[in-house]
């Protein structure tokens, strides 16, 4: 089945994987391309997005692209710096802002009558983020939309089905945005909603098919959920021909080796446990640089990894969970720290001596959607609610060097904050939760005896993908009755801390 498709052309703004999130939301597929980078198919391609931009239309670094196969021909919405290049270099207007237009605005006026508008009202809430405003139109632009600030809020082009914004659609505090973005891509662009997680596994199985034939693939199972949905999907293709490998690196959650495998089992995959756990606490040891401990680790899993695959005859894919963040990272509009931040925790790709062709059935896909696209194929719901878990596992956890009684200490620590989670109805209102064993020892009384232990801090964040979170506000008698357990249960701690930093600045995991 041939998708209808959006074409959302990235400027670097940090909102730009939001947007394709919001456009997925409608049941329609879209792709993030580089504005430099036009694919050459773009008449594949029934509407086109630009995205916003840190850069400014009136300095030196401007980014430029070639609208001719685009303006005037296809549905265009273009958001912030795209809205401004369009006034900017079409006979407008661009200066900057006397007052930074950030935040929230309302919109104090909308053209009557304007399909783009259609179902909005004055007074809705939209989101500025710019330090240039546009002051004056285009030739034939045609204002829809103003704030108190702002005159020149949204517009479009006569003659043309142009649309310009100089707010975010895409984010939260939009309270019309998806109404906007339904209106612009269904009404005015009449682009089909047939994006659905059952159409998603029905073609991507049969490509599958088409694509493998009777090969053998293997897969390296995490316990993960983009694993975990890569391999249903590939076992619904190819069934006994695809060979899973679940590697315990000693530096997994509390009793996840055995139950991670049992569930595996349930699905009826075809799945080979290895526990490999000696092998990389022996690697580590002594080593307490963060990098060096990713690098070992990804090094260990890479043999041990090999070693299984030679044992299964005649291999010739390597399957991975890839998911489309990662995708458009690698080929971003603007470089940036994401891609790196991100590798400190992947354990890495497979080296080209294993020779073996790649398949990445999840790779168009968000976290959000591959998890819907897990539930359409009767997945178990815990499996797809669970919280992301570094590759490295614990090893980024406990700072500085690992022993083994370190581990047991985190294992112990973590499994009473996650289960406390769940027994307190809590668990699902948190994107990602877990325990840090800090490289600390502080003084301590239990009973009549004065102690100096360790010191652990717990972190739990809301987030949607990762690239931004705040700390959840959990509750005090939670996190009392938590502190208390643990303390009282596990072996070798004498203080609990709870971590209240966001990311930005902080990151996720403390390594």
């Amino acid at each position: 089945m041939q998708h209808n498709k959006v074409l959302i052309l990235d400027f670097g703004s940090q909102y730009t994987q939001l947007i394709a999130r919001r456009v997925r939301e409608l049941n329609i597929y879209c792709e993030i391309h580089p504005f430099n980078k036009i694919p050459a198919d773009s008449d594949s391609f029934k509407a086109v997005i630009l995205s916003g931009s840190p850069n400014s239309v009136r300095g030196e670094d401007v980014l430029h692209l070639d609208l001719s196969n685009i303006r005037g021909k296809k549905p265009m919405l273009a958001v912030c710096y795209g809205a401004q290049y369009l006034a900017h270099f079409s006979g407008g207007q661009v200066a900057e802002s006397s007052t930074r237009e950030y935040g929230r605005a309302h919109l104090g006026f909308i053209k009557a009558n304007e399909d783009f508008f259609e179902n909005i009202h004055k007074g809705s809430q939209v989101w500025m983020s710019h330090s240039d405003t546009i002051k004056k139109l285009p030739q034939g632009g045609v204002l829809l939309a103003s704030t108190e600030d702002v005159e020149n809020a949204a517009y479009k082009i006569e003659g043309e089905d142009t649309y310009a914004i100089q707010f975010h659609p895409e984010v939260y505090h939009t309270t019309d945005g998806h109404q906007l973005l339904q209106n612009f891509l269904v009404k005015i662009a009449k682009v089909n909603q047939d994006w659905t997680p059952n159409a998603f596994v029905e073609e991507t199985v049969e490509e599958l098919k088409e694509k493998l034939g009777n090969d053998k693939v293997v897969l390296g199972l995490s316990g993960g959920v983009d694993s975990s949905v890569a391999a249903m999907l590939l076992h619904k293709a190819i069934g006994k021909n695809l060979y899973c490998i679940f590697v315990n690196n000693g530096l997994l959650r509390k009793n996840e080796f055995e139950d991670v495998l049992h569930q595996y089992e349930g699905m009826g995959l075809n799945v080979k446990g290895v526990d490999a756990s000696a092998r990389f606490l022996d690697a580590l040891a002594g080593k307490g640089d963060p990098e060096e401990k990713r690098k070992t680790i990804g090094r260990v899993f890479i043999e041990v990894f090999d070693d299984e695959a030679h044992r299964i005859k005649d291999v010739k894919w390597l399957a991975q969970g890839t998911i489309y963040p990662d995708v458009i990272e690698s080929v971003s509009a603007t470089g940036g720290p994401s891609a790196t931040i991100k590798s400190h925790h992947n354990v890495g790709g497979l080296p080209d001596f294993m020779k073996l062709k790649v398949v990445e059935p999840l790779k168009t896909l968000f976290k959000d959607e591959v998890r819907r696209v897990g539930a359409s194929m009767n997945m178990d719901s815990q499996l797809l609610g669970r919280h992301p878990f570094p590759g490295p596992g614990l090893a980024i956890r406990i700072l500085g060097d690992l022993t083994r009684e370190k581990v047991r200490i985190l294992q112990e620590v973590d499994a009473i904050f996650i289960n406390n989670l769940r027994s307190w109805n809590l668990y699902d209102k948190v994107w990602q939760a877990g325990a840090m064993l800090l490289p600390v020892n502080s003084v301590g009384v239990m009973g009549d005896e004065r102690t100096y232990e360790k010191c652990v801090a717990l972190r739990a964040v809301e987030s949607t993908d990762g690239m931004t979170a705040d700390w959840v506000n959990l509750p005090y008698e939670f996190l009392q009755r938590t502190s208390n357990e643990i303390i009282n249960k596990v072996k070798g701690v004498n203080r609990v801390v709870y971590d209240i930093s966001s990311k930005p600045p902080a990151t996720i995991e403390w390594e």
